[in-house]
């Protein structure tokens, strides 16, 4: 059995999908590309894929993470281009590896954001933004599948800054743009909380509504705010492995063959 890591992206249109659809999709084009997948046992059986933290529904990404369980061994290059071929635009595997480490829902501490805010001036996304750190606490509401709740959105935050953006359109209207690191916490805080949190600090209300694209997510460096790559210690265990079987036979094959043709012994 062999374990692989997918990093895909939810572009355009489909970041209107939710994650259940994304799963249908995303099982259709493992049957499509022949994926020889591992099943679960049980009267039902499932192909044993496991989804980390998705993206809310409405929110695009660059940054989304599975892994899938093989029951026959794969290149992991290969098989990111068979998906590809599969899936419908938008939907896009960016990486694959072998998995080499254990814990990768772990290591998706935290999550770097962008969110374009269309009509709303630099200058007063920035204002927003100060009033929003300054603050002790942000006391946000949300409603659940058990009802309202409330919670903190500025615990979570552990970077937030504005930054404008030329935009060429007829109208001449500003767009901000808020960069934002978020750590996963419980219950999770989502960008859409903290937007509700700069309304209640400083009364920052975009006319329209504003596009939130996830950027990276992984382990979260608290002294710069930096978010790391959550497949760089697979990479690191494959390049540091010692060499298989197979490749030891092939090494001692080459090793031993007899002169090519042409070539005399002294």
């Amino acid at each position: 059995m062999q374990r692989i890591r997918l990093r895909y992206t939810k572009r355009g249109r489909l970041r209107f999908t939710s994650h259940r659809d994304f799963q249908r999709a995303f099982e259709r084009a493992l049957r499509r590309a022949e994926v020889p997948m591992a099943y679960s046992a049980g009267f039902t059986p499932h192909p044993k894929v496991s989804y980390a933290n998705a993206a809310p529904t409405g929110t695009g990404s660059e940054a989304e993470y599975l892994e899938i369980q093989l029951a026959e061994r794969r290149d992991p290059d290969k098989l990111r281009e068979l998906l590809n071929e599969s899936l419908p635009d938008g939907l896009d595997v960016i990486d694959a590896v072998e998995s080499r480490t254990s814990g990768l829902a772990d290591r998706l501490e935290a999550s770097v954001w962008e969110i374009r805010l269309d009509g709303v001036a630099p200058e007063t996304a920035g204002h927003a933004v100060e009033a929003f750190l300054a603050a002790e606490e942000v006391q946000v509401e949300r409603r659940t599948k058990s009802g309202m709740r409330t919670f903190d959105a500025r615990a979570a935050v552990a970077r937030l800054e504005a930054a404008g953006r030329e935009v060429d359109r007829p109208d001449g209207n500003a767009c901000a743009i808020l960069r934002l690191v978020v750590r996963h916490l419980t219950p999770a805080v989502r960008p859409d909380d903290v937007l509700s949190g700069l309304r209640a600090t400083a009364d920052l209300a975009p006319p329209v509504p504003a596009a939130v694209t996830r950027l990276a997510q992984g382990l979260l460096d608290e002294e710069t705010g930096a978010v790391t790559d959550p497949l760089a210690p697979d990479r690191d265990a494959a390049t540091a492995a010692p060499p298989t079987a197979a490749g030891l036979s092939a090494a001692k094959a080459t090793s031993g063959a007899s002169p090519a043709a042409g070539e005399g012994t002294a």
